[in-house]
């Protein structure tokens, strides 16, 4: 039976196995569900040229998600239009 299975594997070993992603912040396996945060900073840019691309797990993403709707809400919150309830969907297309 070892033989039968060592040929099945020789059969399809071309066939493309999906990549082992980790989340970038925390390294967990996310083969399936992750985010990816990136940039890619132009001409003018103190970053110019640089390009980031970090992907992230559902918790991962939702601890950046969060930090930045504290920096938003500190950035904004003395402007008179600032709407609080509104970060409740900050991000969400």
């Amino acid at each position: 039976m070892k033989i039968k299975e060592q040929e099945a594997l020789e059969q399809h070993k071309d066939l493309e196995q999906p990549a082992d992603i980790l989340c970038d912040v925390c390294m967990e396996s996310i083969q399936r569900n992750y985010a990816v945060l990136s940039a890619h900073w132009g001409n003018g840019s103190k970053h110019q040229g640089e390009q980031y691309e970090l992907h992230l797990c559902e918790a991962c993403f939702f601890a950046t998600v969060a930090t930045l709707k504290r920096e938003h809400r500190v950035k904004q919150m003395f402007n008179e239009d600032f709407n609080e309830a509104a970060l409740e969907k900050f991000g969400l297309k």
